[in-house]
């Protein structure tokens, strides 16, 4: 029987806690949140941190809460780090792109845009793999070749299996090159990320000419946002991946029904179960992906 792994995207960097009141803010609500998810059945959490108003964050000291909650809990689950934030571009405007927006600006250096993986130690963290329009207005995301190139490296130092963020083709030829280079060591994980504009748009012959690219020896996983979230748990599994759920993807789990993490997680258990797949648990992915559990 096929099997495959949950990963819930627990909160994000989006403008979404002010939609709804189930998307977790604090570091003590962030880790409640991850020991949920993975009491329901997802054996991986991905996680992002914010300011106390809701705004996306960077700071070390949230993200150690949240994992010392998480390791500290009666739960067992993969921590995944994302390493995306600080390369923010907002441009001032259309017609003076120059000087940038401050407000929305956050540009670091690829060791800073580490630090808290380099202090925490997770299992995973993300390595985005490509620049992007962003969604509307002048935000930029920002992954120059090098930058990326170094923060590889840096992952790799660490012992940390990066997972690479694939919005687009153009981020899996990136993905291996990288590889090629020996930057990044097998086994190779990569995340296909569908629906956001304006990256890889969610039909289905985009999706299968993602996955027709991905290396064979490589493990994938993929989700799409929004109302295409649970459907993607289906057909990610029927392709040969694993699957994300999450409120840093959708908040609904039916029309006018917002979710939490942990309902995405039972909803996508229910998923595939009903298409006998069965759901494996953290330590499996662990000997999968040869993960080092640190901490």
């Amino acid at each position: 029987m096929t099997s495959v792994f949950i990963t819930c995207a627990i909160t994000g960097a989006g403008d979404t806690v002010g939609k709804s009141d189930k998307v977790p803010v604090t570091p003590a609500e962030i880790a409640a949140d991850c020991i949920a998810a993975a009491r329901a059945g997802a054996a991986v959490v991905h996680i992002h941190v914010r300011e106390p108003n809701g705004a996306p964050s960077r700071n070390t000291e949230y993200y150690a809460e949240v994992v010392d909650r998480v390791r500290s809990s009666d739960v067992d689950v993969v921590v995944n780090l994302t390493a995306g934030m600080g390369g923010d571009l907002v441009l001032g405007s259309v017609e003076q792109p120059l000087p940038l927006d401050e407000a929305g600006t956050d540009m670091a250096g690829a060791t800073e845009r580490l630090d808290h993986v380099r202090r925490l130690r997770p299992e995973i963290c993300t390595l985005d793999c490509g620049s992007m329009n962003f969604g509307e207005g002048d935000y930029v995301m920002t992954n120059s070749s090098s930058i990326l190139a170094e923060m590889a490296r840096q992952i790799g130092e660490l012992g940390v299996r990066p997972e690479i963020e694939v919005f687009d083709t153009g981020h899996l030829w990136q993905a291996k090159s990288l590889v090629q280079a020996g930057l990044i060591e097998d086994p190779v994980m990569v995340q296909l990320c569908m629906g956001i504009p304006w990256g890889a748009p969610p039909d289905l012959n985009t999706f299968m000419a993602m996955v027709n690219n991905v290396p064979d020896s490589w493990v994938f996983s993929a989700f799409s946002i929004g109302r295409d979230q649970l459907p993607y748990v289906a057909l990610a599994a029927i392709a040969g991946g694993n699957v994300r759920v999450g409120l840093e993807d959708n908040l609904y789990l039916g029309r006018g029904q917002l979710a939490t993490n942990a309902q995405l997680v039972e909803r996508a258990v229910q998923i595939l179960q009903s298409i006998n797949v069965d759901v494996k648990g953290p330590q499996e992915v662990r000997d999968q992906l040869k993960l080092t559990r640190h901490g």
